[in-house]
C-alpha cells in the first residue's frame, strides 16, 4: 500500500511541472493569418486596418471587422521607418491605434531557460528513480540477517491468558513458575535462584503449544517474540546465524520477555547427521543458539519458549540444564478436558438447546484441542449453509464423522449389489465388536461413502484408555477381520472392500509380537529398532536386530494371530446370523444407525 501511495504521489508531482510549464504558452483561440508587407501597405491605403501592435520582431494586425494578421519584419527596423520608407500617407495612420509592447521577463526567461530545463529535469527524475531502487535493494541486502520474529506486545483487548487455554492443568501450573520469574525476579535472585533459561513443551500437534506459551506472556504482561525454526535457515552460510544474534538482540533490549520458537526441530536436530550446505547452514545456526542460550547475563530476564513435537531428534546439547532447563508435556486432552475445550470453543457460537457438550465430549477420544475447534467450526459452517440460527447437535455428530473419515460423498452411488455387499462388511464389524465383552461400543453404522471408505463402523471407549490388554487386541483383531468373513459367510466370495482391514490387522499382529512382547512363542522381548535418518526428515530404516530364523517365526506368529481372530469372528457370526441379516435390512433400508437403534436390535425377537 505504501509503495502505491509513493508512485502516485509520484505521477502527481510529474503532472503538477507539466502544468506549469503550459501554463505560460497562452494558446490563441484562433491562429492568425501571415501577411507580407505590401498587403499591409494595401489595406492601410483602403482604411482596413483597425490597430497594430507591435512586439519585438512582429506586427500583430487588427483589421476592421476583427480579423487577426501577423506581419515579420526585420529586427533593426522600427515600425516608424518601415512605413516613412514606404512614403505612407500619414492622413491614413491617423485612424489606425498603433501600441508598442516589449516581451515579458518571465516570458523571455521561459523561452530561453525551458529548452535545457526540461531534458535535464528528465535526466535527473530518472537518476533519482534508479538510485531509489539501488537504495532499496541495499537494504534489503543489509536486512537480510536481520530476525524476522514477530513481536506481540500486551494488549488488554487481544490479550491471551490461561483463562483462554482450557484442560492442560499440569502444564499451566508448572509455567505459573515461569510467570513469576517474568513478573518479580528479584525474590528469585535474592535467594540465589537462577532464573530459567529455556522452556520446552512438548506434545502431539494441536495441543496448545503456542496458545500456551502466548498465555505465559499474557500473564506476565511482557512482550512476546515469535518465530519459527524454519525462518532462521536459508541457502546462505552464516544468514541463520545472523538472525540468531539479531532476535537476541532485540529481546535483550525489551527484557523483560518471552521469545517463542516454534517447531525447534527444524532448526535444533542432532548435528553432524547432515549432508549438504544447507544443513551446514542449519548446524550454524543451532550453534549460535547455543551459544546465545548459555550466553545470557543472569540478570537478563529473557526467557526463550520452544515448542516441538519431535522431541527425539533434538540436539542434547539443547537438552542440557542451562539451556532449556524446563520439559512441559502437553498429553492428549481426557474427556474432562475436551469438555472443558469445547466450552471454550462453543462461547462464541449460539448453540441449540439439545446440544450436550459432556455428549460431544464422549465422542472425541483422541481429539487435540486444534481438532476440536475445528469439530466445532465445522458445525457452525453446516448450520450455516443450511441457513439455520444455531448449531444443533446433528451438525455436531456429522462433523465428528466428516472430521475423521471425510466429507460424505453423495456423487459416489453404489449399485444394488454393492450396496448389499457393503451392508454385510459393516454389520459384520458391528456384530462381532457387540459380542465381544472388551471391545469398545458400537456408537454408529453407516454405508454412506466418506473418504475412500464406502463404509464405517464407529467405535468409541466408554471412557479414556492408557493401558490396553492383550485379550483387547486380540478381540480387536477380530473385530477387524469380520467384514471380510461376513462377506465370505453370506456370498461365498470376498471382495477388495477389506483391504483397508487387512492391511490394520496385519499391522496390530506384528505389534503385539515385535513391540508390546504378548507372544507366548516369541517371548518378552523387543524385534527391530528403528532408525532414522536425520537429513531426510522421517522413519525410513528399520534395522534388523534378529536371525533370518527369527523373522520366520515371526511371520509365522503374525499369521496364527490373524488366523485365530478369523475363526473367532467366524464363529459368532455364524451363531448370530439372525442378528447379522437384521442389521444389514435396517441398514440398506436406512443406511445409517446410531447408538440407541442399534442396542434394540439385539433386544426385539
Amino acid at each position: 500500500m505504501k509503495k502505491i501511495t509513493r508512485q502516485l504521489l509520484i505521477a502527481f508531482l510529474v503532472f503538477l511541472i507539466f502544468a506549469s510549464i503550459l501554463s505560460f504558452i497562452s494558446l490563441p483561440a484562433e491562429k492568425p493569418a501571415n501577411i507580407t508587407i505590401t498587403q499591409l501597405l494595401d489595406q492601410i491605403d483602403k482604411n482596413q486596418v483597425e490597430s497594430i501592435t507591435v512586439r519585438a520582431n512582429s506586427l500583430d494586425i487588427k483589421l476592421v471587422g476583427g480579423a487577426k494578421q501577423v506581419l515579420e519584419k526585420e529586427p533593426s527596423e522600427s515600425l516608424s521607418t518601415l512605413l516613412k520608407n514606404y512614403n505612407v500617407d500619414t492622413e491614413k495612420l491617423k485612424n489606425i491605434a498603433i501600441d508598442v509592447k516589449a516581451d515579458s521577463g518571465t516570458k523571455f526567461w521561459a523561452s530561453i531557460i525551458l529548452p535545457f530545463l526540461i531534458p535535464l529535469l528528465f535526466i535527473l527524475g530518472f537518476f533519482w528513480f534508479m538510485m531509489r531502487q539501488a537504495q532499496g535493494a541495499n537494504n534489503k541486502a543489509m536486512s537480510f540477517g536481520q530476525s524476522r520474529a514477530r513481536e506481540f506486545n500486551p494488549d488488554k483487548k487481544l490479550k491471551t491468558t490461561f483463562n483462554d487455554v482450557a484442560g492442560v492443568k499440569e502444564a499451566k501450573k508448572e509455567l505459573v513458575e515461569v510467570v513469576e520469574f517474568l513478573k518479580n525476579p528479584k525474590k528469585f535472585l535474592a535467594l540465589g535462584a537462577k532464573i530459567p533459561k529455556g522452556v520446552l513443551l512438548l506434545g502431539a500437534p494441536g495441543t496448545g503449544k503456542t496458545l500456551l506459551a502466548k498465555a505465559v506472556a499474557g500473564e506476565a504482561n511482557v512482550p512476546f517474540f515469535s518465530i519459527s525454526g524454519s525462518e532462521f535457515v536459508e541457502m546462505f552460510v552464516g544468514v541463520g546465524a545472523s538472525r540468531v544474534r539479531d532476535l537476541f538482540s532485540k529481546a535483550k533490549k525489551n527484557s523483560p520477555c518471552i521469545v517463542f520458537i516454534d517447531e525447534l526441530d527444524a532448526v535444533g536436530r542432532q548435528r553432524g547427521a547432515g549432508l549438504g550446505g544447507s544443513h551446514d547452514e542449519r548446524e550454524q545456526t543451532l550453534n549460535q543458539i547455543l551459544v546465545e542460550m548459555d550466553g545470557f547475563d543472569p540478570r537478563t530476564n529473557v526467557i526463550v519458549m520452544a515448542a516441538t513435537n519431535r522431541p527425539d531428534v533434538l540436539d542434547s546439547a539443547l537438552l542440557r540444564p542451562g539451556r532449556f532447563d524446563r520439559r512441559v508435556t502437553l498429553d492428549m486432552p481426557d474427556i474432562n478436558d475436551r469438555e472443558s475445550i469445547l466450552k471454550v470453543h462453543a462461547a462464541n457460537k449460539p448453540m441449540a438447546k439439545d446440544v450436550t457438550l459432556r455428549k460431544i465430549a464422549e465422542r472425541t477420544p483422541g481429539f487435540s484441542g486444534a481438532d476440536l475447534s475445528n469439530l466445532l467450526n465445522e458445525a457452525a459452517i453446516s448450520a450455516a449453509l443450511e441457513n439455520k440460527k444455531e448449531v444443533s447437535e446433528i451438525h455436531i455428530l456429522d462433523s465428528i464423522d466428516k472430521v475423521l473419515l471425510g466429507p460424505e460423498r453423495k456423487s459416489h452411488i453404489l449399485s444394488t449389489k454393492e450396496k448389499e455387499i457393503t451392508a454385510y462388511h459393516e454389520a459384520g464389524h458391528a456384530l462381532v465388536a457387540h459380542e465381544l465383552p472388551n471391545t469398545d461400543p458400537v456408537r454408529k453404522v453407516s454405508i454412506v461413502a466418506r473418504g475412500s471408505a464406502a463404509g464405517f463402523t464407529l467405535k468409541l471407549p466408554l471412557e479414556d484408555k492408557k493401558l490396553h490388554t492383550k485379550t483387547e487386541f486380540l478381540e480387536e483383531l477380530a473385530v477387524m477381520l469380520a467384514g471380510q468373513i461376513a462377506e465370505k459367510i453370506t456370498f461365498n466370495e470376498v471382495t477388495t472392500g477389506a483391504q483397508s482391514d487387512l492391511r490394520q490387522s496385519t499391522k496390530l499382529a506384528k505389534r503385539l509380537i515385535t513391540e508390546y512382547g504378548m507372544s507366548e512363542k516369541m517371548g518378552l522381548r523387543t524385534f527391530g529398532e528403528k532408525e532414522e535418518l536425520i537429513f531426510l526428515g522421517k522413519e525410513i530404516h528399520e534395522r534388523r536386530d534378529y536371525s533370518e530364523k527369527t523373522a520366520e517365526d515371526i511371520d509365522a506368529e503374525i499369521h496364527r494371530l490373524t488366523e485365530d481372530a478369523a475363526k473367532l469372528a467366524e464363529k459368532i457370526i455364524k451363531e448370530k446370523k439372525k442378528y447379522l441379516d437384521r442389521i444389514v435390512t435396517v441398514l440398506i433400508e436406512k443406511e445409517t444407525i446410531e447408538s440407541e437403534e442399534f442396542e434394540s436390535l439385539f433386544t426385539r425377537e
